[in-house]
């Protein structure tokens, strides 16, 4: 309301009633005035509360340790990007060109000789330890050959292969016999070690050994090159992240194929992404990408996990990977599987309550901190907070999934029917009345209408034993990756992305199938160039991780049972 203005002489010349009703006026006006900034005032001072909360739950997630192994955005932090880069299979290598192998003089020089030119490499292979294997043809086969049993044998041709041996290196230098009749005729014997790529002296053992360096040890290839120096072992990143980039494409990916038609096959699996950067997609520095994981149902048999790259976060990922997928997909609350959802009624999407516990878990946490700080005794406890209630009734839902875990998927869904369906029922029917309570942007409202959104998506898991309650099996998939990316530098090709998901596939599925992934790599390295390249993929079944026929020395042990403590 509008006060009208008076001059002073204007002011003496109005009467008594004229002058009441005026005062009122303005008093009632101030104290409108006042209310407003009172409000106005109570608003920023919440406003303060959400932001500082906000800020000390990004600064844990900057700087401090996490209780949960999920993902976090760091939006689009240029600095983030260069710190969460995957790899450099690709950076050091110009397709544009033939790859120039290694000399195996080159990669083992005498070790004396190398002091004394600083650096440079000598042709001396004396220090290495050489195996001679002589490729020969049985005296069965010369008889069939020579029949009169007169043929004199020489040396044909002389190769080299180096090996791996885990702490060792030898170089098998295999010397090639041929063999001469009475009448001129010369045959060679067969290479008994043929080339895992051409005219390469990479072998199953040293290509697996890169392997294992980068996507089991999460050791950058420039790292994994300063080791082998020390070994008196000179090999150029260039020619690993060939010999990695080739095999990757010529072999790992045929084993890589079959896996990832079984997993249509399975009635769960789960779904995650993390962000990665590419740098030559065709789009700006700093261009997010992302490495989408597929992975088996955490209650299903046979696991395995599968990474794929993708330009984008967008739901034509998920749309186009699950198009011949007609079960149920274990996610996150991210809003284009809900899409992909209403476009699907033969796929069935189901939440994952560790998502929706760490919004409260969050919020519990700054409570605490906040309490310590504050001096104030009559404040409220944690205990009596919104955010400590729901992370209880999480929790005790947790501890029943514990005791399900031997059940069988049957014997499941009746147990939570029982006991975990009506909490269940209670914590939405509560999330509900608190929500109208609660500041929509505090930590503890975010965490409540999160919840709520995903209602749907959450109680999947009560109808079907096969669902688990969360979707740690995916984030457990894609923790070795997001370690890794910590110590690498960029991705350089979609190429070398691509190649990157197919081995780590390959190394997150020997682990979960508790194989010796550098023994898993070496063998499919062994075995996979047997078979030619037009050949159908049957021969896969048999080197699957699960397969009976591997061999025992690349399944782990069980670890020894520690003994109990004495008191």
């Amino acid at each position: 309301m509008a006060v009208p203005s008076f001059t002073e002489e204007e002011l003496q010349n109005l009467d008594k009633q004229t002058l009441i009703k005026l005062f009122l006026t303005t008093s009632l006006s101030s104290q409108q005035i006042m209310e407003q900034q009172t409000k106005q005032i109570e608003l920023l001072n919440n406003n303060i509360k959400t932001l500082t909360a906000q800020l000390d739950v990004f600064k844990k997630y900057l700087f401090g340790r996490r209780t949960e192994t999920g993902m976090t955005d760091a939006g689009t932090n240029q600095y983030s990007f260069k710190v969460n880069a995957l790899n450099e299979l690709e950076v050091t290598i110009d397709e544009s060109t033939d790859h120039n192998e290694p000399e195996i003089e080159k990669i083992v020089p005498k070790a004396y000789t190398r002091k004394k030119l600083k650096g440079k490499r000598a042709s001396d292979l004396s220090d290495i330890e050489k195996v001679r294997i002589n490729d020969e043809l049985p005296e069965e086969e010369l008889m069939k050959i020579f029949p009169d049993g007169k043929w004199t044998a020489f040396e044909s041709y002389t190769y080299s292969r180096l090996h791996y041996i885990p702490a060792s290196f030898k170089v098998y230098e295999h010397h090639v016999m041929a063999y001469k009749g009475t009448d001129n005729k010369i045959v060679k014997a067969p290479q008994k070690e043929p080339g895992l790529l051409r005219n390469s002296v990479a072998t199953p053992s040293i290509v697996a050994a890169i392997m294992n360096y980068k996507f089991v040890n999460a050791v950058p290839i420039h790292r994994a090159q300063q080791e082998l120096e020390r070994m008196d072992v000179f090999l150029s990143s260039q020619d690993m992240c060939y010999w990695v980039n080739k095999c990757a494409d010529l072999y790992i990916t045929r084993l890589y194929h079959v896996l990832k038609k079984k997993l249509f096959g399975y009635h769960v699996i789960h779904a995650d992404e993390t962000p990665v950067e590419v740098r030559k997609d065709g789009r700006a520095a700093g261009a997010k990408s992302y490495m989408w994981v597929y992975r088996s149902g955490a209650l299903e048999e046979h696991p395995f996990v599968l990474y794929e790259y993708d330009k984008t976060r967008k739901t034509d990922h998920p749309r186009a990977f699950l198009k011949d997928y007609h079960g149920t997909v274990v996610t996150d609350g991210l809003a284009d599987y809900h899409l992909l959802d209403k476009e699907r009624d033969d796929l069935t999407f189901a939440g994952c309550w560790i998502h929706i516990r760490r919004g409260f878990a969050e919020d519990v946490e700054n409570l605490r901190k906040q309490q310590k700080k504050s001096k104030d005794e009559s404040a409220p406890s944690v205990e009596e907070s919104n955010s400590y209630k729901a992370l209880l009734m999480i929790d005790t839902m947790a501890k029943y999934e514990r005791e399900f875990a031997s059940l069988t998927p049957e014997e499941r869904v009746k147990a939570r029917q029982k006991k975990t369906a009506p909490m269940v029922d209670v914590f939405f029917t509560w999330l509900k009345t608190a929500s109208e309570q609660t500041l929509p942007k505090s930590l503890s409202g975010k965490a409540i209408q999160y919840a709520l959104n995903e209602e749907k998506y959450l109680r999947i898991f009560l109808t079907d034993g096969y669902v688990p309650m969360d979707n740690n099996a995916a984030e457990r998939g894609i923790r070795s990756f997001t370690i890794g990316r910590k110590n690498w530098y960029l991705i350089d090709t979609i190429h070398g992305a691509k190649s990157s998901a197919i081995l780590y596939s390959i190394a997150e599925t020997a682990k979960v199938n508790h194989l010796k992934p550098y023994e898993y790599f070496k063998y499919l390295l062994e075995e996979i160039p047997k078979h030619g390249a037009l050949e159908n993929d049957s021969f896969i079944e048999d080197l699957l991780p699960w397969s009976e026929k591997l061999p025992d020395y690349i399944r782990k042990s069980d670890p020894p049972k520690s003994k109990p403590s004495k008191k």
